[in-house]
């Protein structure tokens, strides 16, 4: 089995089905012991300092994983993934080209996925066999989503972790799932909490590792992480293609929106965090986000891994007393 990297959420069932191990490298950046290494040795390869801390950090990453071929995402996502995927192609990884299609033409995703398909050298049957092995696993982590929103057992922190974790299973399904049904048994064990206001976090995952936290400390709580929510599949189907067309990241920002204003009212969300990453073509959506969404809203703003600055931290607090009152 192969490594295969992925620097976005991809058709992970036809790696599997292939024989190969998806690796998401975002993942393996953000949970390394010094982050910002990666960031100064992608610096030091040539890669500018005005581009997306992500960005630097999966391509850090990538040679660092040893991975041998990289899904590229051409449409879909940050148009910076594409040339840092050139210049991996340049240092000798393959890459494999994959488009979402911008106006979600399920006739063209089909297409892409049949090529992904034939570029593994797998069949559309084994593709729907891992399908529903994978989708199996995915109830474990939507009902790690329900303890979040519905019985106020799991932290928003917690609820990040697992979402996310899902885009490649950590790299091991089994395991994934093991650990999983245990994190469930032991969290409906727990009383609930009883933070006041109810926070829905939007945008891309953040590169801080201490919002939730610190949102908590205000008598808050996320109980909604909207892009990693998507990363679970959480709409049920039987046909991979219908499953990646209702997978909202890719495409427009009112699909997206929309998704958002339902999650709002099921989970009775009081006030939004959208966090943008510097240097990120997703902060012109920013507006239309605020347009659309009728309830009080903070704009945070990150570069680099680490914490919260104290001027983000002020921004929040005066944002969750505002909501208090």
């Amino acid at each position: 089995m192969s490594r295969i990297g992925i620097t976005t959420t991809v058709p992970v069932e036809v790696i599997w089905a292939a024989g190969h191990e998806p690796c998401d490298l975002n993942n393996i950046f953000i949970s390394s012991e010094k982050p910002q290494e990666l960031i100064n040795e992608s610096e030091l390869r040539g890669l500018p300092r005005n581009i997306c801390a992500w960005i630097k950090g999966i391509y850090s990453v990538a040679k660092k994983a040893k991975v041998r071929k990289v899904i590229a995402v051409t449409q879909g996502d940050c148009s910076d993934t594409c040339a840092v995927l050139e210049r991996m192609s340049l240092d000798g990884i393959e890459v494999i080209p994959f488009a979402f299609p911008f106006d979600r033409d399920e006739r063209i995703l089909r297409i892409e996925i049949g090529k992904l398909i034939k570029r593994l050298k797998t069949t559309e049957d084994k593709v729907r066999e891992v399908k529903k092995y994978l989708d199996a696993i995915r109830e474990n982590i939507y009902e790690i989503d329900r303890l979040t929103w519905q019985e106020n057992k799991v932290t928003g922190w917690e609820n990040h972790l697992w979402q996310v974790s899902s885009s490649d299973m950590n790299r091991d399904p089994e395991k994934f799932r093991a650990a999983s049904k245990l994190f469930i048994k032991k969290a409906k064990k727990r009383k609930p909490k009883k933070e006041k206001i109810r926070i829905a976090y939007i945008g891309v995952p953040p590169i801080l590792d201490d919002i939730y936290q610190f949102i908590e400390q205000l008598e808050g709580r996320v109980v909604f992480n909207e892009v990693q929510r998507q990363f679970t599949m959480p709409f049920k189907t039987n046909d991979i293609v219908e499953q990646y067309l209702k997978y909202t990241y890719p495409y427009d920002v009112f699909a997206k929106i929309k998704d958002i204003k339902r999650e709002i009212r099921l989970r009775k969300i009081k006030g939004i965090i959208h966090y943008v990453q510097n240097f990120c073509s997703k902060k012109i959506e920013d507006d239309i986000y605020r347009a659309e969404l009728k309830i009080p809203f903070l704009t945070l703003e990150c570069d680099l891994p680490g914490s919260l600055s104290a001027r983000d931290k002020t921004r929040i607090e005066v944002f969750m007393e505002m909501l208090k009152q």
